[in-house]
């Protein structure tokens, strides 16, 4: 194994753990306001970040190891989640934090982690090209999640973003609107990830001849 993958396999699982542990303030955080765990995990910031978090440490894991790495399905799914999580963040949401809110958590779940993610499938993309029609499926969880938060909000009483709020001004045409944006916003961005996974498939990205290696080893155990 090689200097640069024990290094780069420390760094994902060290970053795992920074998520972890920016989540678990959080959430220590909401359980002792009028937040609660339950309106914690009903954001698609946590839940992305914790699908985020496995997915680093599983992959810093599996270098370390050198056993198969994460599914480049599997890191493409969490790549978008992430990314857009961030953008949404830092377009429509940075203005809304309060007194309670822990900012170095809110810096590594909004900040730190879509970054690592976007930077990772830019320097390590997919060895094969990702076909269109199987990147279809990331965007279930985005859509079962808008329906999760339009069903549980009338009785929680609470929703987890203002743009999915029909109480705001505007009401379910608001939320319909900010809806489709932003279904839009994870179709472009799904569809910008596999271009470019598949583009650099074809001309060869930087750290292939090494997994290529890695896969061979894997293959002959």
């Amino acid at each position: 194994m090689s200097l640069s993958t024990r290094l780069e396999g420390s760094v994902k699982a060290g970053l795992a753990l920074l998520a972890v542990a920016a989540l678990a303030a959080s959430l220590n955080r909401a359980a002792h306001t009028d937040e609660g765990a339950a309106n914690w995990i009903s954001y698609f910031t946590n839940l992305s970040n914790l699908l985020g978090a496995a997915v680093l440490l599983t992959g810093g894991l599996a270098l370390l190891r050198v056993t198969r790495p994460v599914p480049d399905l599997l890191r493409g799914a969490a790549t978008l989640y992430l990314v857009i999580t961030g953008a949404v963040y830092w377009t429509l949401l940075a203005g809304t934090i309060d007194a309670n809110t822990i900012i170095w958590a809110n810096d590594v779940v909004h900040g730190v982690m879509p970054a690592v993610f976007l930077a990772d499938w830019l320097l390590r993309p997919p060895l094969r090209r990702i076909p269109w029609t199987r990147s279809l499926p990331w965007l279930a969880f985005p859509l079962l999640y808008l329906g999760y938060s339009l069903l549980r909000g009338p009785s929680a009483g609470w929703y987890p973003y203002d743009f999915l709020d029909p109480r705001e001004p505007g009401g379910y045409g608001h939320v319909a609107t900010w809806s489709v944006i932003i279904t839009l916003a994870f179709t472009v961005m799904a569809s910008l990830l596999v271009l470019y996974a598949n583009v650099r498939s074809r001309s060869g990205g930087s750290g292939i001849s090494e997994r290529d290696g890695r896969d061979r080893e894997l293959r002959t155990t």
